[in-house]
């Protein structure tokens, strides 16, 4: 990956590859999961905590290998334990629990020692290729650095998705060898021993590479980004939800939209948004961690860890941070910043103005070009503005201060002292003329004629 961060750390759709790992593996109803860990040990075991705290953490010592991997896993369940284990790779991330479901049904079914997942490629390159013998019955699994010229023309491939019974494998894998190529113990030789032993083993084709495919780099991560998110819109698409350019529209797994919301180009979707039904997002917007209400409007906008409520508007481009809340019917309209404001229904913060730190009451309309003047370069500062209350343009409110409710502020106000209820705040100097200065200051330009013109 080319990465300092663990591959399998990687996201899809807001979730770490191994995030959706763990979830086929839950979705499966395992009655154990083991991880084993590795490369950036600790940092992937915290993944594995968060998204499947009672997981057991094995860490793999200084012998390489996937057989190695195996035994480090086997160890760690119930000595006991006698089902059938499946082992699957946390680089594959659309491996989903149907298909895993299919392969235990298969390897039940054909009461197998081993049955491992195949597909079929256009280009094998670096993947195991899939022998079979004369009967078409799994003979053995061949890496790419040991396999012959013949062998590696061959197109079935190895997913490295198995399903084992637990006694057999417990019983050839402390009889595998390093002997290859890459000086590793592979689990895939676990295969050969079987066969050679006259134990059933079987390799079960599935029918889209894509659902198998691991990823080994960013080229990889994209192609698999977009596979599932054009699943995830899909779905959202089939329960009501209209999406206008699929292809330009980013939606996480944990997503949630209404019926009859509709969704313009070039929108991002992201974390654990949520919208209501009747909302229209986009188009170029971006909602991380937001919570939309019904029939919201959101245009042209940024916004974190937002609460938008019913019947309210935003954009176009406003930048909404972590905090903000806008009530019913309120509007935070083109070119405002939010963060930690809540602004209470119907209240409006319409254009060129930055609110922070701030409360707003109800139906109260703060004028073009407002700054809450939260910071003295020391601390945050509150700024409460109370219900009803209309402000004039290019007003600052230097925190912490409050206006309260029914109060009015005159243009151009910058507001230092609490404002009582019904009064109006104003900071005015006496405007001052000075008659004749362009004839004076600029004579011969045509501002000066004009002027002379003028007052002829």
């Amino acid at each position: 990956m080319r990465s300092r961060t663990a591959k399998v750390l990687h996201p899809i759709a807001g979730i770490p590859m191994i995030g959706h790992v763990l979830a086929a593996a839950r979705e499966l109803g395992a009655a154990h999961v083991v991880t084993v860990l590795r490369h950036q040990r600790d940092a992937v075991a915290a993944a594995v905590a968060e998204y499947l705290p009672e997981a057991i953490v094995a860490d793999q010592d200084e012998v390489p290998g996937t057989g190695r991997a195996a035994e480090i896993g086997l160890a760690a369940l119930p000595a006991q334990f006698d089902g059938d284990i499946v082992v699957v790779s946390a680089d594959v991330p659309l491996l989903d629990a149907g298909t895993l479901g299919q392969l235990l049904a298969g390897h039940r079914s054909a009461s197998a020692a081993a049955t491992l997942l195949s597909t079929i490629v256009d280009d094998p390159t670096g993947y195991g290729r899939i022998v079979r013998d004369a009967d078409g019955r799994l003979a053995r699994i061949v890496e790419q650095k040991d396999a012959t010229p013949e062998e590696r023309a061959i197109t079935e491939i190895n997913s490295a998705t198995y399903v084992f019974a637990a006694a057999r494998l417990r019983d050839e894998l402390p009889r595998l060898g390093s002997d290859n190529a890459q000086g590793e113990k592979y689990l895939t030789d676990v295969i050969a021993l079987l066969r050679a032993s006259g134990a059933e083993v079987a390799a079960i084709p599935v029918a889209e590479p894509w659902i198998v495919e691991g990823v080994n780099d960013r080229v990889q991560l994209a192609r698999q980004a977009a596979r599932l998110n054009a699943m995830i819109v899909h779905r959202h698409q089939v329960n009501g939800v209209t999406v206008v350019d699929p292809a330009t529209t980013w939606i996480d797994l944990n997503v949630s939209i209404g019926e009859d919301t509709v969704v313009w180009p070039n929108t991002r979707l992201a974390g654990a948004t949520t919208i209501d039904r009747d909302a229209v997002i986009g188009p170029d917007t971006t909602l991380v961690d937001c919570e939309v209400g019904a029939g919201a409007t959101v245009k042209r906008a940024d916004a974190t860890l937002a609460l938008i409520g019913p019947g309210a508007s935003v954009g176009p481009f406003a930048y909404l941070r972590p905090g903000t809340e806008l009530g019913e019917g309120g509007k935070i309209g083109t070119y405002v910043e939010t963060k930690n404001a809540k602004i209470g229904a119907g209240s409006k913060v319409p254009h060129l103005s930055y609110v922070g730190d701030t409360t707003i009451g109800e139906h109260t309309n703060i004028g073009a070009g407002a700054i809450t003047a939260n910071y003295d370069d020391l601390d945050k500062h509150p700024t409460t503005i109370g219900s009803h209350v209309h402000t004039g343009a290019h007003n600052v409110f230097v925190a912490p201060v409050t206006v309260g409710d029914g109060a009015k502020v005159g243009a151009g106000a910058v507001v230092r002292k609490d404002v009582p209820p019904g009064a109006l705040a104003i900071s005015v100097a006496p405007q001052r003329n000075v008659e004749g200065w362009t004839e004076k200051n600029r004579a011969g330009t045509d501002a000066a004629r004009a002027a002379t013109d003028a007052s002829d």
